[in-house]
């Protein structure tokens, strides 16, 4: 079982940035697939962008140039970096954990971007 817990979430103006965090209770490199999600008021859970065991990452067109996610092993967390932030970005965002055939899931940050 993995557990992941968010941070990072808040209000930004549009342009800005933040960089979102994902605690898990496993290393990094033994979780199959990590990613992060967002869902929007209204609208389906969507994916944002995705980073495998071996590194190789995903993105979702509205995001790619944009957002960047990355992994720590040493400290067991998966980052996003978000910058040019849009007011379309706005969202909770979930990270998500693909770990022995299970998929686990975070509580969720808030992301809001408006002037």
């Amino acid at each position: 079982q993995v557990q992941l817990v968010e941070s990072g979430g808040g209000l930004v103006q549009p342009g800005g940035s933040l960089r979102l965090s994902c605690a898990a209770s496993a290393i990094i490199d033994s979780i199959s697939v990590m990613g992060w999600y967002r869902q929007a008021p209204g609208k389906q859970r969507e994916l944002v962008a995705l980073r495998t065991r071996s590194g190789v990452t995903n993105y979702a067109a509205s995001v790619t140039g944009r957002f960047t996610i990355s992994g720590d092993n040493g400290e067991n967390t998966l980052y996003l970096q978000m910058n040019s932030l849009k007011p379309e970005d706005t969202a909770v965002y979930y990270c998500n954990a693909l770990y022995s055939g299970s998929n686990y899931w975070g509580q969720g940050t808030q992301v809001t971007v408006s002037s």
